[in-house]
């Protein structure tokens, strides 16, 4: 802090340093700010920690002062107001006085240097819209390319967005700014999530779920807490605590700002949590919801970023058909799942989901077991084996398996078929991408168990 020096000046209750802070309206956070930066401009490189404490500003402009400031100090100040350092600390001109004290013209011209500089130092604290439009295309697109692309392709692309979004909030001060970045650093977390889970690691799945939740929270956005409540309580359903499920599904769907598809997400994860939970009522009242046309809601996660974040009607038929086979009900399982392989093929190749339709096709086979044809679910599951090593998600493995413990029963234990189906789900299995990189183990265990 500059120690005050020099002249000796008279006692004066009002100095015109004084007069001109009041005039600007500062307070000592203002006026300590604007020293800095004038200290910046005048003293250069030295000037980095030349400061005032509050209680110096006091002195200053209660007109204590007796001697003037240390050089450095003078010289800032006066570059400042553009007035002489001794009339700063002197007292304000009378009204009838001369105002030789004051140049409009300095004053102008300090007024534009300061407004220019604080407006390059607000440039340079915030991202271009450029760089904020890449990013937000590049999370969508992971978003709506995610159910075709490799688990770990996409775990990998979505680490180096977050991190993206992550280092865009460091360097921009704009508020607008840093909102949407917290928004884009949660969504791509939120897709790690789903990647991880994918891949068979639950633990790892499950603390991305509640980072994602945490960005919704602080950005204040509620379809993205909606999305990753859904994603934990399906790895609770998924780690034998349907109860747990079944309460993180209804408990995300009191978030505002949902649309129609977020809630039909929800409350067909809450039907299977019901499921799981062996609660049938509950379970066929959730379907019921689930199934329902909805309000005409839409928001901007589920509906405008979609893809992985949305919930399309395929989707939601191969939920449907896992819950009917939860509950026993094989003939409107068969039916759900015969409907997501129908609506899938009606769309174009490449928009089709090979992990949907993996999983409707693996409840397919399930389905006609329950009813004794074996050729008809043998003919299902080719379409599971054409399901690439990659996108075998943790989802996926669990149907397959599900179909494994069906073919075990004693009624098709004896046929060359069920056996050669057993080999093919275990070669399916030993061959994903969990199963190669050591993640999806344990999972599997829990959820064969």
């Amino acid at each position: 802090m500059p120690d005050d020096q020099g002249a000796d000046m008279s006692h004066t209750t009002r100095t015109l340093l004084k007069v001109l802070v009041e005039q600007r309206k500062w307070r000592y956070t203002d006026f300590e700010r604007h020293l800095r930066r004038a200290a910046d401009r005048v003293l250069g490189e030295g000037a980095r920690n030349f400061t005032v404490s509050e209680s110096q500003f006091r002195r200053w402009t209660s007109g204590r002062v007796q001697t003037l400031p240390g050089p450095h100090a003078c010289l800032v100040l006066e570059h400042m107001f553009g007035v002489d350092i001794a009339a700063l600390f002197g007292p304000p001109p009378t009204p009838d006085a001369p105002a030789t004290a004051f140049n409009l013209e300095d004053e102008i011209a300090m007024t534009a240097r300061d407004a220019q500089s604080e407006a390059g130092a607000a440039a340079a604290e915030s991202l271009s819209e450029t760089t904020l439009d890449q990013l937000r295309d590049d999370v969508t697109a992971l978003a709506r390319t995610y159910s075709n692309t490799p688990a770990f392709d996409a775990f990998r692309s979505a680490r180096e967005l977050r991190e993206e979004a992550e280092a865009g909030r460091d360097r921009t001060q704009v508020p607008a700014q840093k909102q949407e970045l917290l928004i884009l650093a949660g969504q791509a977390c939120a897709l790690l999530a789903t990647a991880a889970f994918d891949l068979g690691s639950f633990d790892g799945a499950r603390r991305l779920s509640r980072a994602a939740a945490l960005y919704g929270e602080t950005a204040r956005f509620g379809p993205l807490r909606a999305f990753a409540g859904g994603v934990l309580a399906y790895l609770a359903y998924f780690s034998n605590r349907p109860a747990e499920g079944a309460r993180l599904a209804r408990q995300a769907q009191a978030f505002t700002g949902l649309g129609d598809v977020a809630r039909r997400r929800l409350t067909a994860i809450e039907a299977r949590a019901c499921g799981h939970l062996g609660d049938v009522p509950a379970a066929r009242r959730a379907l019921y919801r689930a199934q329902r046309d909805g309000q005409g809601l839409t928001d901007d996660l589920h509906d405008e970023v979609s893809g992985e974040f949305g919930f399309s009607p395929e989707r939601l038929a191969m939920s449907n058909s896992s819950t009917c086979l939860l509950i026993g009900d094989g003939e409107a399982a068969e039916a759900a799942a015969m409907q997501s392989l129908e609506l899938a093929a009606a769309k174009p190749t490449a928009a089709r989901s090979v992990r949907v339709i993996g999983g409707a096709a693996a409840d397919l086979a399930t389905a006609r077991l329950l009813r004794g044809d074996l050729d008809g679910a043998a003919e299902a599951m080719t379409h599971v084996w054409e399901v690439p090593r990659g996108q075998r998600s943790s989802g996926l493995l669990a149907r397959t398996a599900r179909v494994r413990r069906a073919l075990n029963g004693s009624r098709f234990r004896a046929a060359q078929l069920s056996v050669e189906l057993g080999e093919q789900i275990e070669d399916f299995t030993r061959r994903s991408a969990s199963h190669e990189l050591g993640t999806g183990s344990a999972a599997l265990l829990t959820l064969e168990g």
